[in-house]
C-alpha cells in the first residue's frame, strides 16, 4: 500500500479498487454535504460507479499526472485529496479535496494539503500549486488560506453547478512562497510511493484526467 504518514493519527493512501464499496459507503452518506458544491456526486450512485472512477484515477497515476489519496484517521475512511492534474512542462498543478461531515473542524484537510505540498515541492519539484473554489464555498476556501496561499482573484460562472454557474475564488502558492514560509507544520512526513517519484515528461498524452474530473475542487 502507497501511503504518506501525515500526523499521529492522520495518513495518506493511494486509492484503489479495494476502497471501492468503502467510498461508496462515505459517498452515499455524505450526498446531503457534498452535493451543494460538487455535482460530481450525482455520477457516483453505485459501487460500479466508483470502480469506474478508480480506474481513471489509477491511469492518470500510471501516466504521471498525480494521484487520488483517501485520507484516514484513527484508522477511519474520511475523504480524499488529489491532483487534478500535473503539468510537467510548466511545473505545476491544482489540488481538490473533500471530507466526510463529521470529520470537519478538526485539522485533518490542512494537514493533508500540507503534506501534498511538501511532496508537489520537495519531492516533485513543482513551482506552482492552486486551489479553486466556488466564491461561496468558505469551508473549503478557508484550507489555501491557513496554508497561506494567495488569494489570485475570480474567474467568473467557470463552473455550471446543478442549475446556475458560480464563480470561483482562485488561489496560488510558488515555490519561491513556500521557501519563504519556511516548513508547513507537518510532524515527520513518509515520502508517498508511487511512479510519479521521478517525474517524466509526457508527450503525447491524451489526459484522463479531464475524463476523470469527478473530484473536484
Amino acid at each position: 500500500m502507497h501511503f504518506c504518514k501525515v500526523e499521529e493519527e492522520t495518513e495518506l493512501r493511494l486509492i484503489d479498487l479495494s476502497n471501492s464499496e468503502e467510498l461508496f459507503q462515505l459517498l452515499d452518506a455524505n450526498r446531503a454535504h457534498i452535493r451543494p458544491w460538487h455535482s460530481w456526486i450525482d455520477i457516483l450512485r453505485t459501487v460500479t460507479d466508483v470502480e469506474r472512477a478508480i480506474v481513471v484515477w489509477q491511469q492518470q497515476h500510471v501516466m504521471n499526472r498525480g494521484f487520488y489519496a483517501g485520507i484516514w484517521f484513527k484508522g477511519c475512511f474520511c475523504g480524499m485529496v488529489n491532483h487534478l492534474d500535473v503539468d510537467w512542462t510548466n511545473h505545476r498543478t491544482s489540488l481538490s479535496y473533500w471530507l466526510d461531515a463529521a470529520h470537519q473542524r478538526q485539522g485533518i484537510m490542512t494537514a493533508s494539503c500540507r503534506a501534498m505540498l511538501d511532496h508537489g515541492f520537495n519531492t516533485w519539484r513543482l513551482n506552482r500549486v492552486t486551489i479553486e473554489c466556488a466564491t461561496h464555498n468558505t469551508r473549503s476556501r478557508a484550507i489555501p488560506e491557513r496554508l497561506g496561499f494567495k488569494f489570485e482573484g475570480v474567474i467568473r460562472e467557470v463552473e455550471w453547478l446543478h442549475d446556475r454557474y458560480v464563480d470561483h475564488a482562485v488561489y496560488g502558492m510558488l515555490r519561491s512562497d513556500y521557501e519563504k514560509r519556511g516548513p508547513l507544520g507537518v510532524r515527520e512526513v513518509t515520502a508517498i510511493r508511487s511512479t510519479a517519484e521521478e517525474p517524466q515528461p509526457c508527450r503525447d498524452y491524451r489526459d484522463p484526467a479531464r475524463e476523470g474530473r469527478v473530484l473536484s475542487r
